[in-house]
């Protein structure tokens, strides 16, 4: 019987009630692996910010359900197991087996991403596998973060190997991973607890065989991925049939600095069908901001899956099927090796952004204006004079504004599209662990675009070097600021600030620094950006812009300058007609910019 005739079989025969039970089922396995990863890695990276997805997959690589976490890792942890079965064949694997990677081409991603994948089976016969991609903190290579040209510089390069055959530990990789790693034992850490997750997974898993069958567990499987393609489906009808598109660029790709890197796409829609058509992106760039191919369809599927069904859990591939994207080698995000991946993170949310900016004329009240789309992280190494012994810190994903929907405010504060359920680390946890004092961490004003539905605000973050440390970041999207839709105004963009001997340095040609040290008492001042505004600011309700003010996330200066709202300095009570007036100046203002530009045309 044919592949698709014996799903379609699974399907029919899938009893809804058990369906249901396992649905819920995939679900908490892949957070229940993500739980016993967070428990015992050793990393704050994984163990704080949760840079890490589990999965499980059908014994072909399709998605059945990924933890809640990097949105990113969609694409690339499915196409990554898919490789090791073409690389080891399905004859080749058994009970015990556990394999792993990192390569950069496969997984889309940098080579800090490790991944290991465990076989399931069933009285001999492969049924699953479970998955975990974590961030290692170190994996070898230049440390000094300035912007690698090949991916040979960026660390140690795992191809498919068996870590574990037959439930036996291959000692030899063990000790080739410690050799090239800086703090050996919190990789080893790492990889105990990776293999702790997915040999959770692979417990869980059984049980859910032994109790339910293999056919009902199958059929379950089946019968979610063809519910959530009908979901999908459905969805994308609701979207008018046509061509779109969007052009957005990034600032450089830090070796030909001040060359923008165009951002454009372009979007099909026919009936229950969508095309997401990246062809004329940027060709890979010579900086270590490409990502690989999989991190290419992975920006179509994370746009998709926001437009078409968001809250439809477990994410499984049959939320894709009624996707078509198109992702041409050597690009940005398809790079071919030896393309450096290191920022691989950088590019893609952007990507993301521009579908949603090329679907707004069809879809409106469905798609956010700009927002401020990088993780904003800094690199911090050195000696702890406290404690006598080397450290590497990563500050970060520090967060900031997303763009307003036409129906509410962006939200504040909370990490970029391409890193999902991530979180910022914790001041204490830094000042705990690392030679660094957080001076200020707070909201910036006046940073969401303003509209008649505000874009949420950025966060400015100043760390205090207490030894001497190198120092790097790679910011992008300084330039190029959250956009506004329907009249809505930009957000502020990115920015970096070094302060050197007291004074504060900010003319730097781009967010790409890198400091040979920062002595003690040096700081480092990271700002985040703000999301675009949706509609008119003008249009916004005056006793919104007053509550804003009266937060603090809106100045008494850009009340009445962008909003037109004049209030009180010392009571912040509405002046009505002073507020008339000055909406009135604006709207004309800008009903005059829009006949002038029409008149030239």
């Amino acid at each position: 019987m044919a592949t698709a005739e014996a799903a379609e079989t699974r399907t029919n025969r899938a009893d809804p009630v058990i369906t249901e039970i396992l649905r819920n089922a995939f679900i908490a396995v892949t957070e229940e692996m993500k739980t016993n990863l967070m428990r015992t890695a050793y990393n704050v990276i994984i163990y704080e910010a949760l840079d890490f997805t589990t999965g499980l997959f059908t014994a072909a690589g399709e998605t059945v359900s990924i933890g809640l976490g990097l949105p990113m890792f969609i694409r690339g942890m499915a196409e990554t197991v898919k490789a090791k079965i073409r690389h080891f064949g399905i004859d080749n694997m058994a009970p015990g087996d556990i394999l792993v990677t990192n390569d950069a081409y496969t997984t889309g991603s940098h080579l800090n991403h490790v991944t290991l994948t465990l076989p399931i089976f069933d009285r001999r016969e492969l049924v699953a596998f479970a998955c975990c991609m974590a961030h290692w903190l170190d994996i070898g290579g230049n440390l000094n973060r300035a912007v690698s040209t090949d991916i040979y510089s960026e660390g140690l390069q795992i191809p498919f190997l068996k870590y574990q055959r037959a439930g036996v530990v291959n000692q030899d990789i063990v000790d080739i991973i410690r050799m090239n790693v800086r703090i050996p034992e919190r990789a080893m850490g790492d990889l105990r607890a990776q293999v702790t997750a997915v040999k959770t997974g692979e417990r869980r898993v059984k049980e859910l065989l032994r109790r339910y069958g293999r056919d009902a567990f199958l059929g379950a499987i089946a019968a979610i991925m063809d519910r959530s393609e009908a979901a999908a489906r459905a969805r994308t009808r609701t979207i008018p049939d046509g061509t779109y598109e969007a052009e957005s660029f990034m600032d450089d790709d830090g070796i030909d600095i001040g060359r923008k890197v165009p951002i454009k796409v372009r979007v099909v829609v026919a009936d229950d069908e969508m095309t997401i058509d990246l062809s004329e992106i940027s060709p890979q760039v010579r900086g270590y901001f490409n990502s690989g191919v999989t991190t290419g369809h992975g920006c179509t599927q994370v746009a998709y899956k926001c437009l078409t069904s968001p809250t439809d859990y477990p994410v499984n591939d049959g939320s894709f099927r009624s996707l078509r994207s198109i992702v041409p080698e050597g690009r940005v995000v398809s790079a071919k090796r030896p393309a450096p991946m290191r920022k691989w993170m950088t590019y893609p949310m952007t990507v993301i952004d521009t579908v949603f900016k090329a679907l707004a004329p069809a879809i409106p009240d469905r798609v956010i204006a700009g927002h401020h789309a990088d993780l904003v992280i800094a690199n911090f190494h050195g000696i702890d004079r406290a404690r006598r012994q080397f450290f590497i810190a990563s500050t970060g994903p520090l967060g900031g504004g997303w763009g307003a929907k036409r129906s509410e405010d962006g939200v504040s504060a909370t990490v970029c599209i391409n890193d999902g359920d991530t979180h910022n680390g914790p001041n204490e946890q830094t000042e705990a662990k690392f030679p660094l004092v957080v001076e200020r961490c707070a909201l910036i004003p006046d940073s969401g675009g303003a509209g008649r539905t505000r874009g949420g605000l950025g966060i400015e973050t100043v760390l205090r070097a207490q030894s001497d440390i190198v120092f790097a970041t790679q910011v992008d999207r300084i330039l190029c600021k959250p956009w506004g839709l329907e009249g809505g105004l930009e957000a502020a963009g990115n920015e970096i600030a070094v302060r050197v001997d007291g004074a504060w340095r900010t003319d730097f040609p781009n967010g790409k620094l890198h400091l040979d040290r920062l002595e003690e008492g040096d700081a480092v001042r990271m700002r985040s950006g703000g999301g675009g505004g949706y509609g008119p600011p003008w249009e916004r309700d005056p006793a919104a812009v007053q509550n804003d003010v009266r937060q603090g996330y809106v100045s008494l200066a850009a009340a009445a300058e962008l909003y037109g709202v004049v209030l009180d300095p010392a009571t912040l009570a509405i002046d009505r007609t002073a507020t008339e007036r000055r909406r009135a100046a604006l709207a004309a203002a800008v009903n005059r910019g829009n006949a002038t530009a029409s008149s030239e045309r």
